[in-house]
């Protein structure tokens, strides 16, 4: 999974983690400076979900939004023309 978080800010025209960190305490989600941080600069080892349903509140976006799909290892997959199973 890639954390999404500071794109979807900056799309609702929040540029810094501190902002976010003052709107999410006003949605009930107080966090520390430290946490904001990482959750601001790097993918976070785990998040709880009571959190993350703050977040998108307070963004206004879905989870789909802060949590984007990759391959493991970061390989993108191959896809060989005609489709699985086909003849080739």
């Amino acid at each position: 999974m890639r954390w999404n978080l500071r794109l979807a800010a900056a799309q609702r025209g929040i540029w810094k983690a501190t902002d976010l960190q003052h709107r999410l305490a006003r949605g009930g989600l107080v966090i520390s400076a430290g946490k904001m941080s990482g959750l601001w600069a790097k993918t976070p080892a785990s998040i709880k979900l009571d959190d993350l349903d703050v977040i998108c509140a307070v963004l206004g976006c879905e989870i789909g939004e802060l949590l984007i799909p990759e391959p493991p290892g970061g390989a993108v997959p191959a896809f060989e023309e005609g489709g699985a199973g086909g003849s080739g």
